[in-house]
């Protein structure tokens, strides 16, 4: 028996929430909908009460495909959304800061998309996972994506029909890079002579810049670049980078506007291949610190190829095993720290027991940023200003840059 229901709030995954808990995808907070019951889950039948906020979905896709939850909602009510996430998150650190309004760093669209090729029915598909299913949406190209991207399904399904055509699960990551599309074949595992010759041979045929299996180059054009703040970053096959080339405009320059004039010596953390450690140079020597060989060997390139930077350093080291320790911290004017989505607990701890005068954390989780954030807050250091940075239009996630200032020097 359906029933109607009232919308209260949007959840962390854009998700309407009744007052009761039930959650009813694809609503907003203020409407009403019929609903079909399935225990804490309500699937809309007819929407009773439309939200202001509601706007025209854009997408063919939305509401199949599991990756887009809000296209359902106005720009601004989103970003509105986006940074009452980073405030629940901090709220629930203990960390008293209304965060600055959100930033909207969409742009051109996102430069990266991991597709999933099966083989369905008698035929290789490619495309993304409906939401809650394994089951595959088959994509024409996503509409969220920059326009270089729209190959991306076709590119995928061609490149796995040397390699079984999806009959086993193979992922394709596809990126926009200075000299076309860098794309990274995930899942099958080793190929033999032949299958690698074929690889190589259609990597030529599409026209793309590199091709790589695991990570493992299997054929570079000439050597992939992503332009970034006047710098050539060389991002390692299958490498980091943030999902839109706004986002990391905006992130560095919020990274750059915390770092003031007396800031000689920075160490970034969890640094990549460099967007961070290149663009502070400019201004102070950096030790940029990475878990990843391929990465920091990007950064050496593009740090020797690039004029008028100060002394760049970097070091090879897994932070999450083995942080910089405050002797090794207290050498420098500001640490800048930007983890994966686990966050940087460890290294958190070592940062609350330094002498650093100055902390920028930026982060894609609010939960793991308020334990770190609450962790430094625990150490001495005030949260000044908290910016969310909104790169991943239609979904629930969001980055932040934190600014963590020690209010008095230890001893």
């Amino acid at each position: 028996m359906n029933e109607s229901i009232e919308i209260l709030r949007l959840g962390a995954r854009g998700d309407g929430i009744a007052q009761d808990g039930t959650i009813v995808p694809f609503t907003l907070p203020g409407e009403r909908a019929e609903i079909r019951r399935e225990g804490q889950r309500g699937e809309v039948v007819a929407l009773e009460r439309a939200a202001p906020e509601r706007v025209e979905p854009f997408c063919p896709y939305f509401m199949r495909c599991g990756g887009c939850r809000t296209q359902h909602l106005s720009r601004e009510a989103e970003l509105a959304w986006k940074g009452g996430i980073v405030a629940g998150g901090l709220a629930q650190a203990g960390l008293p800061v209304a965060p600055e309004p959100a930033i909207d760093a969409h742009g051109a669209g996102r430069r990266r998309i991991t597709l999933h090729v099966r083989h369905v029915d008698g035929a290789t598909v490619a495309g993304l996972m409906e939401a809650r299913s394994h089951s595959i949406v088959a994509l024409d190209h996503c509409p969220i994506t920059v326009p270089a991207l729209r190959r991306a399904p076709e590119i995928a399904r061609v490149l796995a029909v040397p390699v079984g055509g999806g009959r086993k699960p193979l992922d394709v990551a596809v990126t926009e890079v200075d000299q076309g599309l860098d794309v990274d074949l995930r899942g099958h595992g080793p190929v033999s002579p032949g299958v690698h010759a074929a690889l190589v041979r259609l990597a030529g045929e599409l026209g793309l810049a590199r091709l790589s299996l695991h990570g493992e180059r299997l054929m570079e054009a000439q050597p992939v670049t992503v332009s970034a703040e006047g710098i050539r970053l060389y991002p390692q096959s299958g490498g980091f980078l943030q999902a839109t080339a706004d986002g990391q405009a905006a992130l560095t320059r919020l990274v750059m506007e915390a770092m003031g004039p007396r800031v000689r010596r920075v160490a970034d953390l969890f640094s990549g291949c460099g967007p961070l450690a290149l663009a502070m140079a400019a201004k102070a020597s950096v030790h940029a610190v990475e878990g990843e060989a391929a990465a920091l060997a990007g950064l050496d390139r593009s740090a020797r190829e690039a004029n008028g930077l100060k002394r760049i350093t970097t070091e090879r080291r897994d932070l999450f095993r083995r942080p910089l320790l405050p002797i090794e911290l207290n050498a420098y004017d500001a640490v800048v720290f930007d983890p994966p989505r686990a966050g940087a607990e460890a290294q958190a701890r070592q940062l609350a027991a330094s002498r650093v005068p100055l902390v920028v954390g930026v982060a894609c989780d609010a939960g793991t940023f308020g334990r770190d954030g609450a962790i430094l807050a625990a150490g001495g250091y005030r949260l000044e200003q908290v910016t969310p940075v909104d790169q991943f239009r239609h979904a629930g996630h969001v980055e932040m840059v934190g600014v963590f200032r020690r209010e008095k020097a230890r001893r």
